[in-house]
């Protein structure tokens, strides 16, 4: 009886492969069609894919276009090649704007480009592209079912830019202690906190800023000094103000400390 069994799996899968082999081959795109979707529904997509690609040039402008437009387009999002997913998607949403599957389409576009967006570490170039495709479809689609995850997915997105901006940011006050440029940190920081106004980094970037100012000071020429010192204690009381709770504020007082310290200096000058 098993043997029975294995050999009709076996008859049913080379049935099946020859049957795709010999519509590959012949003209009929209406078998093609019909196969392709077939196969599609079993899951099949990299078979569906080449069916599909041979007959989308005949059936523009025909009524079964805007069907077989949206099933190949999503044969590449199933295969995980995002690249083209995202391209088929957006001519999908550009060809049939009045498709009940234009929102699907328009989410998914932004969805394939969200998964090509890499680590924080390397280029965003691909992710403020996936923020502009799925900004697109929450403007064009406020009562799409799609809103909530498009939504997810955006924030995932911004965060990823903000500690792509931190960490450059954050480089700046490393690489300040061997080329003593602060200043560059101090700036750094500041545009972080004005592009991202409530980040998770903000306190960590209220005191990095601080501790470059404190060193920019410490390290000055005498003709500078003292204004540093006390744009350093201006530093010093922006982050106490905000964060005087912090595990930090002990490290800031110390900083506090040797700067009035040295502003008593020059009191004593005057």
């Amino acid at each position: 009886m098993k043997k029975l069994f294995y050999l009709f799996i076996t008859f049913t899968v080379l049935s099946s492969c020859s049957q795709y082999q010999k519509a590959l081959k012949r003209p009929d795109i209406a078998e093609k069609f019909r196969l392709g979707e077939e196969l599609y529904n079993k899951g099949k997509y990299a078979k569906a894919n080449k069916l599909f690609a041979q007959i989308v040039p005949n059936y523009r402008g025909k009524p079964q276009a805007e069907k077989l437009m949206f099933l190949y387009s999503n044969t590449f999002y199933e295969m995980h090649d995002y690249y083209l997913a995202s391209y088929q998607f957006e001519r999908f949403v550009a060809s049939y704007p009045e498709s009940e599957k234009v929102d699907e389409a328009a989410f998914l576009s932004g969805k394939s480009a969200y998964m090509l967006s890499p680590v924080f570490s390397k280029d965003q170039t691909e992710t403020k592209e996936a923020l502009e495709k799925l900004q697109v479809f929450i403007n064009l689609f406020p009562d799409s079912e799609y809103l909530a995850e498009a939504n997810k997915l955006v924030q995932e997105l911004d965060f990823k830019l903000e500690k792509k901006a931190f960490e450059i940011a954050k480089q700046y006050n490393t690489i300040a202690g061997y080329t003593a440029d602060y200043n560059a940190s101090i700036k750094a920081f500041d545009n972080f906190i004005l592009e991202f106004p409530g980040s998770v980094y903000r306190e960590d970037a209220f005191y990095y800023k601080l501790d470059s100012a404190y060193k920019v000071a410490m390290n000055s020429v005498e003709s500078k000094k003292q204004e540093r010192l006390e744009k350093a204690k201006v530093h010093y009381n922006n982050y106490k103000k905000n964060y005087s709770n912090s595990e930090r504020m002990e490290e800031a007082n110390e900083m506090i400390e040797d700067i009035v310290k040295e502003l008593e200096k020059y009191s004593t000058k005057s």
